[in-house]
């Protein structure tokens, strides 16, 4: 297969005003779609994203382009990504395009499709989408012009959508939840979801102003939302990334309780209703203790390469539901066809009230194993286990922890390093393993 120039695992993304995140590029990309995708007349793509400054540049640029290759535009406006998802599906539209950078800060963005079904574009359609850039845009013929539309419904059908996510039977009356919104695209809608099904809502971080999306907030940022817990004595604490499709949770007692625990209780729970349909994928850093507890509860489990793109290949490929990474992407492929923040905070919510029982007691189920990272700089990318003296010294570690523990080496993806990563019970030998490790991979690599 040809390697991709522009397309990452998530799309396109970088820094606003350098090249490819740039109006004239944008716009060009929005017309290569409309090109590929219009297959018929009255196609439409919709748009939405998240709340960084930028959108509003961007959102215009790929409508415009998308309108000079024939295809009408339907605009959703500031949206999650799952929400797009599933209203791609909805509209029948030939495509879905998301217009955020995710966690990253305001300096970013980026654009990220969706198929038809709701999944991300099929490797050969990018494919086509870079070649076609490559080719000089011809605006259509006036009369074949597309045109633009605003879905003033859009926000009130992905609540809905939302709330059928869980029996109809649920009632959060009487739950205190405190609701870090990111300062992002779930600012104004996850408040309204639970709110909609009884919670007392107290939600911090919901006034974007372009600039402060994810700012020392939201799920890669938890100090706050610990904080805010324990002062408004809340039941619970969510909190959501800049594009809502990753959830992480704070227990009663400020304790954050990650993305492995959270599919852990979700997937647990389905097989204790006899509603679950195979294992959970979870990836090359999901916690051993979590795969542990899996292996002790009989639920079949894999794991992917890290990316929810790879997690989502293996659900697929197994005809499985649930899947989901540390960070708090999860998966629950029977209520939408992507990482869905909200939806999966909901199915934690209504494991609560049908246990009756407190986050804190649900993650007791399972026990993390210290972890321990350590990044070695090296010169150029290779495969660690390529030398022989690294792959040496991770035998012999690995005959240390016998089956108390796990080693993972690995090339970043992004930047010139090996991460180095041990798991195991006893949390000094876990901390002096890495540190060998990682002193034998910066000697020979």
């Amino acid at each position: 297969m040809s390697k991709r120039k522009y397309f990452g695992t998530d799309g396109i993304r970088g820094q606003v005003g350098h090249h490819p995140i740039t109006p004239e590029f944008v716009l060009k990309l929005g017309w290569a779609v409309g090109k590929v995708l219009g297959k018929n007349e009255g196609d439409r793509i919709v748009i939405g994203k998240d709340t960084r400054i930028s959108g509003y540049m961007f959102e215009s640029a790929l409508e415009s382009g998308i309108i000079a290759a024939g295809m009408n535009v339907q605009i959703l406006g500031p949206m999650p990504t799952p929400g797009i998802a599933y209203l791609t599906r909805t509209f029948r539209a030939a495509a879905g395009i998301v217009i955020s950078a995710s966690h990253n800060s305001y300096l970013d963005n980026g654009i990220k499709f969706f198929s038809p079904e709701g999944l991300k574009l099929p490797d050969e359609i990018e494919l086509e989408i870079e070649a076609m850039l490559d080719q000089p845009m011809e605006t259509v013929s006036a009369e074949r012009l597309g045109k633009a539309k605003m879905v003033k419904t859009a926000a009130g059908r992905y609540i809905e959508f939302c709330k059928a996510s869980v029996p109809t039977s649920l009632s959060l009356n009487g739950l205190k939840v405190v609701i870090d919104c990111a300062n992002g695209a779930a600012y104004s809608i996850a408040p309204k979801v639970f709110r909609e099904l009884g919670a007392d809502v107290h939600p911090i971080f919901n006034e974007p102003d372009g600039l402060n999306i994810n700012k020392e907030c939201g799920a890669t940022s938890l100090k706050a939302i610990a904080k805010a817990v324990k002062e408004n004595e809340a039941d619970i604490g969510l909190a959501f990334d800049g594009d809502a499709d990753r959830i992480m949770m704070v227990d009663h007692n400020g304790d954050i309780v990650d993305g492995d625990e959270l599919l852990f209780i979700i997937t647990k729970d389905a097989k204790q209703r006899g509603a679950l349909k195979g294992g959970a994928v979870g990836t090359l850093m999901t916690n051993f203790g979590i795969e542990k507890a899996f292996e002790a509860e009989g639920i079949p489990f894999k794991r992917a390469k890290v990316g929810d793109r790879y997690v989502m290949e293996m659900l697929l490929e197994n005809n499985w539901q649930f899947g989901g990474e540390s960070s708090g992407h999860i998966i629950c492929l029977e209520k939408n066809t992507t990482g869905d923040g909200i939806i999966s905070a909901l199915q934690v919510l209504a494991v609560m009230a049908h246990e009756n029982k407190s986050l804190a007691e649900l993650k007791q189920g399972m026990t993390k194993m210290p972890q321990t990272m350590v990044n070695v700089k090296i010169s150029q990318k290779t495969d660690p286990l390529s030398n022989l003296a690294v792959a040496d010294a991770v035998k012999d570690a690995e005959s240390k922890l016998a089956n108390r523990g796990r080693i993972l080496l690995r090339a970043s993806g992004t930047e010139p390093l090996i991460r180095v990563m041990v798991e195991g019970e006893d949390e000094s030998e876990v901390k002096s393993l890495a540190n060998q490790l990682a002193d034998i991979v910066r000697d020979n690599l």
